[in-house]
């Protein structure tokens, strides 16, 4: 039997044995990731798995199973295993789980690749990190330079008990590269194109030239060692500009987590937190200035979290977070949209067969505003840009945030006077957004990838995308922390 046939033997027993529902994801994911560090080959790790994902509803209640051997028999042994566990667990519901029945969706979709990143050979790719570490390397001061690419590819075949049979294949490829200077009282790292791993995004080899990684090298490098004797980032109330994978990641934690619907439902309470985004907020709540727009995209072509289908087979979509300031909507999946009267906007996703789909970001986008970067640094009088991000800490509810970046240029009378080290700042995140004044236009515009964005229990890391430009904020405390 062939992967579709599995898939639907393991339907039509799961419908036998009671269940009301039924779906199977069948998924084999590829996955190749490089790093040289100070000139030696580090690591290289090659991994390929396969197996199935079954999921029922069995007397109102949710059972799931993973199978790693596609064979007839252990493919009904998992059926079972679900069936029981749901029968086992109905009398745990409050009330029965109801999933409104949805047209029969039978196609394929593939994300945009150009040249297959597996084909491409292994000489060449160390080859192409040799070269950017050997010019890290070559500057005075560096201590420790690391360079990598990510390679990851998925196929999966959804079949559920509604007729819905769906095809995907994904491909997605990360690079970036990391200098530390050291010196005997200090220690300052510079990463392009983003901290923790680089740039990742729903393409192909061809992601690795437009990176422009050897380019930027000599530059990287130089601001690590510069950093080293960089004053300290000044403390107070100042204007702060944000851009590139620093404002990607504000977006993610501030905005993304907390109008994940489970979170709000407390789903996550024991162990990511909650959220502030309670449903007597929605479409009520001014949570940020009238120029914050920001939606949930999973048809970016590009971007980490964009697909065709998400895995309970609903169509990609782009749906309102925030217009014109207001909160407007959350993340869903067909459970939690149906409990409460919403319309799912296929945001469940899973890592890998052997995990049950949760609530997971796609791309959460901070839409470009009118400004020229060149016109936000001119009219700031005394201010901090970060573009990079080094640490970040944020409350369960997603309120309370400090965050730290690799490099910050401080800004007086509208110039940048020079570079400061250890730029931090803090805030909450309504009075934040509401402080925001102006967004750069589409010329600055990226979706940024983020391939560890992690929740659940189990542990799921999934892999999701924020498009930004660059934002301005005023009256920000900026500097905790540190002081001169």
């Amino acid at each position: 039997m062939n992967e579709k046939e599995l898939a639907q033997l393991a339907i039509d027993t799961a419908l036998q044995m009671g269940a009301s529902y039924a779906d199977a994801r069948v998924i084999r994911l590829q996955r190749e990731s490089l790093e040289v560090r100070n000139g030696n080959v580090n690591g290289i790790k090659q991994h390929i798995e396969m197996g199935m994902g079954i999921r029922v509803l069995v007397n109102g209640a949710w059972g799931f199973a993973g199978n790693p051997d596609l064979k007839k028999s252990k493919v009904e042994i998992a059926v079972q295993r679900a069936v029981a566990l749901a029968k086992d667990s109905a009398h745990l519901y409050h009330k029965p789980v109801e999933l409104a029945r949805r047209k029969a969706i039978v196609t394929s979709w593939k994300s945009p690749c150009e040249q297959e990143p597996f084909a491409v050979s292994l000489e060449r790719k160390l080859e192409a990190l040799f070269e950017i570490d050997q010019i890290l390397r070559g500057v005075k001061g560096v201590a420790l330079s690391e360079s990598g690419f990510d390679f990851w590819k998925e196929w999966q075949i959804f079949v559920n008990s509604e007729g819905s049979a769906i095809e995907q294949e994904i491909i997605q490829t990360g690079a970036g590269f990391s200098a530390t200077a050291v010196s005997d009282t200090d220690v300052q790292i510079r990463s392009f194109p983003s901290s923790f791993g680089g740039q990742f995004a729903s393409a192909g080899y061809e992601l690795i030239p437009t990176l422009d990684l050897t380019a930027n090298a000599q530059r990287i490098a130089e601001e690590a060692v510069q950093l080293l004797s960089a004053k300290n980032c000044p403390s107070g109330e100042k204007t702060l500009i944000l851009g590139g994978s620093q404002l990607a990641l504000q977006v993610h934690e501030s905005c993304g987590h907390p109008v994940e619907f489970d979170r709000v439902l407390g789903h996550e309470a024991d162990f990511a937190g909650t959220s502030f985004l309670t449903q007597d907020k929605l479409k009520h709540f001014q949570y940020g200035s009238e120029i914050v727009n920001i939606v949930a995209d999973a048809t970016v072509p590009g971007g980490l979290g964009s697909f065709g289908y998400d895995d309970e087979g609903t169509p990609a979509q782009c749906s309102d977070i925030i217009r014109n300031g207001k909160f407007v909507g959350y993340l869903m999946g067909r459970e939690t949209a149906e409990s409460f009267g919403m319309e799912s906007n296929g945001a469940m996703r899973a890592e890998g067969y052997n995990h049950t789909p949760i609530v997971r970001m796609t791309n959460i986008n901070l839409l470009p505003g009118e400004h020229e970067l060149e016109e936000m640094i001119a009219s700031t009088k005394d201010g901090i840009w970060i573009n990079d991000n080094r640490s970040w800490s944020i409350d369960d509810k997603r309120l309370n945030f400090q965050f730290g970046g690799e490099l910050g240029w401080e800004i007086k009378d509208g110039k940048i006077v020079g570079m400061v080290k250890n730029p931090t700042y803090t805030g909450i995140t309504p009075q934040f957004w509401n402080s925001c004044d102006a967004i750069a236009n589409q010329k600055h515009y990226k979706v940024w990838g983020t391939p560890n964005c992690g929740k659940g229990q189990p542990m799921q890391v999934a892999r999701v995308g924020h498009g930004v430009s660059y934002a301005r904020f005023n009256n920000v405390k900026v500097g905790v922390g540190y002081a001169e």
